[in-house]
């Protein structure tokens, strides 16, 4: 494993995205499992983890919680606030002070934590990050000791900008994939000057970059690949990168054809570690081979340039215009 410079950290270039832990959006993994994952995680030197407090209601924290109490290293948690339903202010409208350090100091509760490593704000409205007012408040948390870092998880290149605009942003969580390339041009380097850290989260667009797939394939009920593959629950980039599923499919088939060997998953993750403005990556893994297969991406030489190249032209000609949802 390689790691990164996230403010005074070095956390590993390939983290672990804990979405499926919270067993509500990705199908059921129980607890002996999601353990097994978070094993493996780490024993292949992983320390950086990422989960939100909305992840099963608080589920996937508390997993991480328990599995932080038996490990001896250091472990890089940074969790997400602001989309949570609960009354009688819930979404989207969670953005006062005291709902934020309640919401806060659930997760603490939750992680068995003293202080969070990072606290993100989840996609919340672009006009609520205009405003900055949520800005405030978590540097309020931050001078509390609630938290030790802050940072965003945004939808957008403009949301992105417009959270770099803002004194203090330790990180920038982004969509950023095969399937959404463009990222890079608008946002990457202006983080690279502010110095903070990007974290790149649906690398493998909910599993269209494996290249496993075929157009027959089928999802359980309670999956998100099934029930928002066209935008229907929130933004469609959040599954497949808003790409069309069949069409991601044909277009994940050609690009095998342009990265060095089969290894589909690896080369996609290795594609975006290629970028000098990534600090890690988040795959998620629902069984520990996927965990294995997303952290040897960190063993891999980079792409060569023309590979690069080939990838760009197909995504500037037949991908961009594509994707649906805002971006």
């Amino acid at each position: 494993m390689n790691y990164r410079t996230f403010k005074e950290a070095q956390v590993a270039e390939v983290g672990l995205g804990t979405w499926q832990l919270g067993s509500a959006d990705w199908g059921t993994i129980n607890e002996a499992e999601a353990f097994s994952i978070l094993q493996a995680y780490t024993d292949a030197g992983g320390n950086f983890i990422d989960t939100a407090d909305v992840y099963g209601m608080g589920v996937s924290e508390t997993i991480i919680g328990k599995f932080l109490k038996t490990v001896k290293k250091d472990i890089y948690v940074a969790t997400k606030l602001g989309r949570r339903g609960d009354a009688p202010n819930g979404w989207p409208q969670n953005f006062s002070y005291d709902a934020m350090k309640r919401h806060a100091e659930d997760s603490l509760q939750h992680l068995g934590v003293s202080q969070l490593f990072c606290e993100q704000l989840h996609c919340i409205p672009t006009e609520e990050m205009r405003s900055g007012k949520v800005f405030d408040h978590l540097r309020k948390l931050q001078q509390q000791g609630l938290i030790r870092h802050f940072g965003a998880s945004v939808e957008t290149s403009e949301e992105a900008l417009i959270c770099l605009e803002q004194e203090g942003l330790a990180s920038l969580q982004i969509i950023f994939n095969l399937f959404r390339q463009h990222v890079a041009d608008e946002v990457f380097a202006r983080a690279q000057e502010k110095g903070v850290a990007i974290i790149v989260r649906v690398p493998l667009a909910s599993g269209l970059l494996s290249g496993r797939f075929t157009t027959d394939a089928t999802f359980p009920g309670k999956d998100h690949r099934n029930y928002n593959a066209n935008g229907e629950s929130f933004n469609a980039g959040e599954t497949f990168s808003g790409v069309e599923f069949k069409e991601g499919v044909r277009l994940a088939n050609e690009m095998k054809g342009m990265l060095p060997d089969d290894r589909m998953a690896q080369w996609a993750i290795r594609w975006i570690l290629d970028h000098p403005g990534v600090t890690t990556v988040i795959p998620g893994a629902s069984k520990t081979s996927q965990v294995h297969s997303n952290v040897a991406a960190s063993a891999l030489s980079p792409l060569s340039a023309s590979t690069h190249q080939q990838l760009r032209k197909l995504y500037d000609e037949q991908i961009r215009q594509q994707i649906r949802g805002h971006f």
